[in-house]
């Protein structure tokens, strides 16, 4: 099957490059008029509360500000996931919240 492939392209090369020329030009011009805002958002509904303290070390971030604002957002109403990372001095929170609650008033919830 191969073979007859190689044979057909090597006597009809004009055939071939007539062809290869064509896709390239459906390709350019499938590339000049797609809509690029045609792709869905995937990403979760998500809120951050990054929070930064200079001073402290990460254990005592952990201990002071990642362990009370983790507890403080788990009893928000909505709430699927609650992720942390704690390095020097820094703070991040991740809250995911359902799909279905919007996007402003997660972080309306957060906020208070």
């Amino acid at each position: 099957m191969i073979n007859k492939i190689i044979s057909f392209s090597i006597k009809n090369k004009f055939i071939v490059g007539l062809l290869t020329l064509a896709l390239i030009g459906v390709g350019i011009y499938s590339m000049s008029t797609v809509n690029l805002g045609s792709v869905p958002d995937i990403t979760n509904n998500q809120v951050q509360v990054i929070t930064v303290s200079e001073n402290l070390a990460t254990e005592d971030i952990e201990q002071f500000v990642t362990y009370p604002v983790e507890l403080a957002m788990g009893n928000l109403p909505g709430v699927d996931e609650i992720r942390s990372v704690s390095r020097f001095g820094l703070s991040v929170v991740t809250i995911v919240f359902e799909d279905d609650m919007g996007t402003y008033l997660p972080r309306q919830l957060v906020q208070e």
